[in-house]
């Protein structure tokens, strides 16, 4: 430990020195009853906490950090816990996407200006994890994530339903006729039984396999039940790997390399993870400064199969995919055929993500299926562009109708979802299984903050006809429990000028998922009079001061939708000190 110890603690700067500043440090942290010992060359390990009760995923975060804690105290640290903004998907309005940036400055701007050496990131509920990885990016520290894990299988009439996805499937069939009220109504208490994230391969479970995939996190991180008490221990010693990680001086920029988001791309093909992966690691990347476009997914996730047989796209849930192996068991089968594209990428453990899990055991192979058995033959994200989505659009195949990803049919348009909602109940609508749902203005400007919107539900004339899937096309997201043949992320958006708001009842739409093309049947001539005749957007209407700053600044979905000027590591520069 003598050679490692030559690293210079950040948290030196406020506490390693004997003037007035130093005397002040201290002496407002001794409030808090810590005695001299304590400032004496320990590394300073913040734990940012995405805890808060508004936030159900994450409501068990208190419990998790004390586990952190003594992980960082037996290791010889210092734990100092700290809250950060926690934007949950569930209650927040009108989406939690909107502030996913917020999130990462409140984080960026904690880890920089306060006295700490390295960070634990508490993540659970969606955009918790890319926003807290954004900002702890940003600075470039040590940092490892700690991810809160998902809920117990839901259970309703003696069956297994997932978070999410049992929502939009029983809403249809309510829609259908096909169930009660009263029986849609009797799953709630029975889908989100315990503390976690959602259950499915939704956006949340998604991006804690990115996080581990990224070599963020410890192994088997993204998948252990949220009560099953093997979380803990990762967390305690999590909390351990953090206070080494600070004398070995591995910080994000070791570990978030070009080759681990490849690596990321391939995993979230074989898992059928969320579209919103897409902009999560756009985002992440372009706040470490790596390269990473549109193109690296259909380079390196197509033809990748989806293993993972997991609501939405296939049958279990996140308690089989653990006891089934995880992560690492997913790893393993893409390593030992040659599918992990850096084997030899680093993770926080100090070890490469291959030495973490060429040995991983795997217990059930319905659950992690063989490569010649999968799901989906070729499982990775669909990026498609044409004169609808210049700058290109996605769709997400283990979720979607083979027989539709093939398709040529008239449009029915919406100009925003509040006319999707009054149209599409219309017994009138014209509209068959054949067309095309078409929504508008749900982009990250547009909504703003690019709400998971895209799923739209199927007119109920057509679900009472026994219609079950649609192509539909939207500049909005999706929930990753949501499925159906939805193209998402249409840029430019509409409310950015995009081709998007041109497009007319009745126009003809081509969808060529295998030749990556989204195409809208006008003329050249005709789209160029149309774009003509749209001219400059009217400016939304501001609903408070950050959405104003959110519209001015955010970048498309292609690009991340992160801010503008928010793209770029900033590194850990101590900031001047006011005394």
């Amino acid at each position: 430990m003598s050679e490692t110890k030559k690293v210079r603690l950040r948290s030196a700067e406020w506490f390693g020195t004997a003037d007035k500043n130093g005397f002040m440090y201290r002496s407002w942290m001794k409030n808090q009853g810590i005695p001299d010992h304590e400032f004496q060359g320990k590394p300073i390990i913040g734990i940012c906490n995405t805890w808060s009760e508004l936030t159900p995923c994450n409501a068990h975060f208190r419990k998790i950090a004390e586990h952190v804690k003594r992980g960082i105290l037996e290791a010889g640290g210092f734990p100092v816990e700290f809250p950060v903004f926690s934007n949950g998907e569930s209650n927040l309005r009108p989406t939690a996407m909107l502030t996913r940036n917020l999130a990462s400055i409140d984080v960026e701007e904690s880890i920089r200006g306060n006295p700490m050496d390295a960070v634990v990131l508490l993540v659970g509920c969606d955009k918790t994890t890319p926003a807290l990885l954004m900002g702890a990016a940003s600075c470039d520290v040590p940092a490892i994530v700690v991810s809160g894990g998902p809920m117990l299988n839901g259970k309703h009439e003696g069956k297994d339903i997932g978070s999410g996805t049992a929502v939009w499937q029983l809403h249809e069939a309510v829609k259908a006729g096909q169930i009660t009220m009263h029986q849609f109504m009797s799953a709630e208490s029975g889908m989100s039984r315990s503390a976690g994230t959602c259950n499915t391969m939704g956006t949340a479970s998604t991006m804690a396999c990115m996080a581990e995939a990224l070599g963020t996190s410890l192994p088997h991180n993204a998948a252990i039940p949220a009560v099953d008490s093997r979380r803990y221990v990762l967390a305690h010693m999590s909390g351990i790997r953090i206070v080494e990680m600070v004398w070995e001086d591995l910080r994000l920029s070791k570990v978030l390399t070009k080759e681990a988001f490849e690596n990321a791309i391939r995993v979230n093909a074989a898992i059928g993870g969320s579209t919103n992966a897409v902009i999560h690691l756009k985002a992440i990347a372009g706040r470490m400064g790596v390269p990473l476009e549109l193109e690296d997914w259909t380079r390196i996730g197509r033809e990748t199969p989806t293993i993972v047989d997991l609501m939405p796209s296939g049958r279990f849930l996140m308690e089989e995919f653990y006891y089934a192996g995880g992560l690492p068991g997913v790893l393993r089968r893409l390593g030992e055929a040659n599918l992990i594209p850096h084997k030899d990428a680093l993770t926080v453990n100090g070890k490469s993500i291959w030495e973490n899990t060429s040995a991983a055991p795997i217990y059930n192979d319905e659950v992690i299926r063989p490569l010649d058995k999968p799901l989906i033959a070729d499982g990775g994200i669909s990026i498609l562009r044409g004169n609808l989505a210049p700058r290109g659009a996605v769709l997400k195949p283990s979720a979607a109708s083979p027989e539709l990803m093939q398709h040529r049919g008239k449009a029915v348009v919406f100009e925003n979802f509040d006319h999707y909602k009054q149209r599409i109940v219309d017994p009138d609508l014209d509209v068959d299984a054949s067309s095309v749902l078409v929504m508008k203005n749900c982009g990250p400007k547009g909504y703003p903050g690019m709400a998971e919107v895209g799923n739209m539900g199927l007119p109920p004339k057509l679900l009472a006809q026994g219609v079950k899937d649609m192509v539909r096309i939207s500049d909005a997201r999706m929930s990753g429990t949501a499925y159906g043949t939805v193209v998402l992320h249409v840029a430019p958006e509409a409310a950015a000028g995009g081709p998007l708001a041109i497009v007319q009842d009745g126009d003809y739409v081509e969808l060529d998922c295998h030749a990556g093309r989204l195409h809208l049947d006008i003329s050249d001539e005709e789209m160029a009079s149309r774009l003509k005749q749209l001219g400059e957007q009217p400016p939304l209407p501001i609903q408070s001061g950050y959405q104003q700053l959110y519209i001015d600044r955010v970048l498309q979905a292609d690009e991340g939708c992160d801010f503008d000027f928010l793209v770029g590591c900033r590194g850990s520069a101590v900031p001047k000190h006011s005394h």
